[in-house]
C-alpha cells in the first residue's frame, strides 16, 4: 500500500470539508423556505412513530378524535449511523448531548395524502454546545406515514394511544 504525502492528504481532507460545508439547499414549497442568511448544515433521516391519543371532542357534541401527542424517532446520517433522537417539544438531540427546540413557523401538505405535513420550524438551542447548538431553522420534508388513525376513537376507548410509523428527512440550518 502506498502512503500519500501529507500535502495530498491535507488537500483531500480540505476538499471533503468544503464539500460538506456547501450542502445543496433542498427543494421545498415557498412557505417552507429558510431565510437568505441561513445555510444547510446537516440532514438527518428520522425513523420512528407519531403518537396519538383518543380524546373527547373539544366541544359539546363533537365526536371523539385522535389528538397528536408527540413524535418519537431516531436520527440517522447518510451512512445509516445513529446520530441522535427526536421527541416531544419538539426537540432534536445529537449523540454529543447538544439539543435544539423547535416552534412551527409554517406547514405544507405532503405530496402523499397519507403522510404528515412538511414543516418549517424556528430553532433555539437547549443544552450543551455541540452539533445542534447553532441551529436556527429545521425543515421536516419527505415524510412517509405518521398520520392519525381515521377510525377507532370513541368514548369506549378514550385515553388509548396509537403509535403510527413514520419517516422523514430533517434539514438543520445555521446562520451564514
Amino acid at each position: 500500500m502506498r502512503v500519500q504525502p501529507p500535502a495530498v492528504m491535507a488537500c483531500a481532507v480540505a476538499s471533503l470539508l468544503l464539500a460538506c460545508a456547501s450542502l445543496p439547499t433542498p427543494v421545498v414549497p415557498d412557505a417552507l423556505k429558510v431565510g437568505a442568511n441561513e445555510s444547510l448544515a446537516l440532514t438527518a433521516a428520522a425513523k420512528g412513530v407519531q403518537i396519538y391519543e383518543c380524546r373527547a371532542g373539544k366541544e359539546a357534541g363533537a365526536p371523539d378524535a385522535w389528538a397528536f401527542v408527540a413524535p418519537e424517532a431516531e436520527l440517522f446520517d447518510a451512512r445509516g449511523n445513529r446520530i441522535g433522537q427526536h421527541g416531544a417539544g419538539p426537540y432534536w438531540q445529537a449523540a454529543d448531548g447538544s439539543r435544539t427546540l423547535g416552534t412551527v413557523k409554517a406547514s405544507a401538505a405532503a405530496p402523499s395524502a397519507d403522510a404528515i405535513p412538511w414543516l418549517l420550524l424556528a430553532a433555539r438551542p437547549d443544552g450543551p454546545a455541540g452539533t445542534f447548538t447553532a441551529t436556527t431553522s429545521v425543515q421536516r420534508v419527505n415524510t412517509v406515514g405518521g398520520k392519525a388513525p381515521t377510525t377507532g376513537c370513541s368514548a369506549a376507548n378514550r385515553g388509548a394511544t396509537a403509535r403510527i410509523a413514520y419517516s422523514a428527512d430533517y434539514h438543520f440550518y445555521r446562520a451564514r
